[in-house]
């Protein structure tokens, strides 16, 4: 059952990270869904000007990951791209 989309889905082929979290991410969030997180964590790396190889921007956006999935309650950090209007 995948907790962002709340459906049953096929799910991770592997542990996107190797602590609790990876686990966790992995027993609870669809194919679909991860490839849908892929697609949005660049605007938070681009608007915020993250550095991902230091500790305090991967914990940005592991942070905005645990909210995008619903492990975490809180607003996601707005980002530069707006979606088109309709």
């Amino acid at each position: 059952m995948c907790k962002k989309l709340g459906k049953e889905l096929p799910g991770l082929p592997f542990k996107p990270f190797t602590d609790d979290f990876g686990q966790l991410v992995y027993d609870n969030v669809s194919l679909e869904a991860w490839r849908m997180w892929l697609a949005e964590s660049p605007r938070y790396v681009n608007t915020y000007g993250l550095d991902l190889k230091s500790a305090e921007g991967r914990e940005f956006l592991r942070e905005q990951m645990k909210m995008f999935f619903g492990f975490s309650d809180g607003k996601m950090a707005d980002t530069a791209w707006v979606p088109p209007e309709e």
